[in-house]
């Protein structure tokens, strides 16, 4: 029998959004680009539609691997005609 090995890498927050809309579009970006994603959020907000202080806020995870790539791409100028981009004022990297 063959044993699989789990591996697992520790998850830094490269992007904190106000609400669940702007965070699936950051998310999308990434993967996109072939970086795995994970979202952390408070059920409550999502549940109530909160989005005041921390209920609202959804942190994007990346493994530590994929940090500097991750912020990289969120912080990259956009190509002429490019539709998504973050403007360097709304990126935010958070130290967790």
């Amino acid at each position: 029998m063959v044993e699989l090995e789990q591996h697992t890498s520790p998850l830094v927050a490269v992007y904190t959004a106000q609400g669940m809309l702007r965070a699936m579009v950051i998310r999308g970006a990434l993967e996109s680009a072939g970086i795995p994603v994970m979202l952390r959020y408070e059920s409550l907000g999502q549940t109530f539609g909160i989005t005041v202080d921390r209920m609202g806020q959804v942190d994007v995870l990346v493994p530590v691997e994929w940090e500097e790539e991750a912020i990289d791409l969120l912080n990259a100028e956009p190509r002429a005609g490019e539709v998504f981009s973050v403007p360097p004022d709304m990126a935010e990297e958070v130290k967790a």
